[in-house]
C-alpha cells in the first residue's frame, strides 16, 4: 500500500506547527532573518511533497488499448 506517502504532508505542518522554535533573527540569508526565510522555505518544499504524493498514490494509467474509446460511431450507440 502506498498510504505512507500520506504521512509527507505532515512534514511541512510540523515543521512550522510551533513559531517560537523558529522566531529568530539569526541565521539571516540574504539579510533575511531566520523567522522569514524559514517560512519561505518550506513553501517549495510543500509544493514538491505535495506533488511527490499525488504521483505516488494516483491509480496507474490505463494503456491506450484499455481505454474505451469516445470519439468513435461504436461509443455513441
Amino acid at each position: 500500500m502506498r498510504r505512507w506517502y500520506y504521512l509527507l504532508l505532515a512534514l511541512p505542518f510540523l515543521g512550522l506547527l510551533y513559531p517560537p522554535l523558529y522566531s529568530t533573527e539569526d541565521p539571516t540569508l540574504f539579510g533575511f532573518p531566520f523567522f522569514y526565510w524559514y517560512q519561505l522555505v518550506w513553501v517549495p518544499v510543500t509544493a514538491a511533497l505535495t506533488y511527490l504524493v499525488y504521483r505516488r498514490t494516483r491509480p496507474p494509467e490505463r494503456a491506450p488499448a484499455d481505454r474505451p474509446a469516445r470519439f468513435t460511431r461504436e461509443a455513441r450507440s
